[in-house]
C-alpha cells in the first residue's frame, strides 16, 4: 500500500508546474540594485501603451540596516513593467510616507534606504512625507533626503494623488 501511494505521488508530481524560487528573481532594467523580479511567461500580455499612475503607502519603518519594503516594492513595480516593455514615461509612481517610516527619509549616515530613495527619485518616483508626522516628530524639510516632498498630511497627499488619477496599490 505504501509503495502504491509513493508511486501515485511520484506520478502526480510529474505534472506539477515548476515553481519559481529566489534564484529566478533577477535585477530589473529601471533600478538594477533593488526590486528584483521574476519573468512570468504565462501572464496576460500588457498593452505597450498602458499607463500606470500608482500610489504606495507606508507607515512601517525599515528594520535596522535594511531598506523600507514599500520603497523596494515601488522599485519592483518599475522593474516589472519596464521589463515587459512598458515605457518608463508611462509609469508614474508616488510613495506616501507617514508614521514610523518617516525615519527612512531622514539624512543620516546609517539610512539604508537612502540609495534606494535616490534611485527612485532619479526614476521620477515622488516620495511624499506626511506633514502631520513631520510635525509630531519635529522633522523639517531640511532634515529630509534631497528630493523628498512634504504634504500637509498623508491623507491630503493621497486625496491629491487620487484626484490626479493615481490608484492606491495595496502592497
Amino acid at each position: 500500500m505504501i509503495r502504491l501511494l509513493a508511486c501515485a505521488f511520484a506520478a502526480s508530481s510529474l505534472s506539477l508546474p515548476a515553481l519559481a524560487g529566489p534564484e529566478d528573481f533577477k535585477p530589473g532594467p529601471a533600478i538594477p540594485t533593488y526590486g528584483k523580479v521574476a519573468a512570468v511567461p504565462d501572464a496576460e500580455r500588457l498593452n505597450k501603451d498602458a499607463v500606470f499612475k500608482i500610489a504606495f503607502d507606508t507607515a512601517a519603518a525599515a528594520e535596522p540596516g535594511k531598506v523600507n519594503r514599500t520603497l523596494e516594492s515601488a522599485a519592483r513595480f518599475l522593474n516589472m513593467h519596464e521589463a515587459v516593455g512598458i515605457p518608463a514615461s508611462n509609469i508614474q509612481l508616488a510613495v506616501v510616507v507617514h508614521g514610523g517610516a518617516y525615519a527612512d527619509l531622514l539624512k543620516r549616515e546609517d539610512n539604508a534606504s537612502a540609495p534606494l530613495i535616490a534611485a527612485l527619485l532619479k526614476n521620477r518616483v515622488r516620495i511624499i512625507l506626511c506633514g502631520q508626522t513631520a510635525a509630531y516628530r519635529d522633522v523639517t524639510k531640511a532634515d529630509l533626503l534631497p528630493g523628498a516632498e512634504m504634504s500637509l498630511s498623508a491623507m491630503t497627499a493621497h486625496a491629491q494623488l487620487q484626484q490626479d488619477g493615481y490608484t492606491l496599490n495595496p502592497f
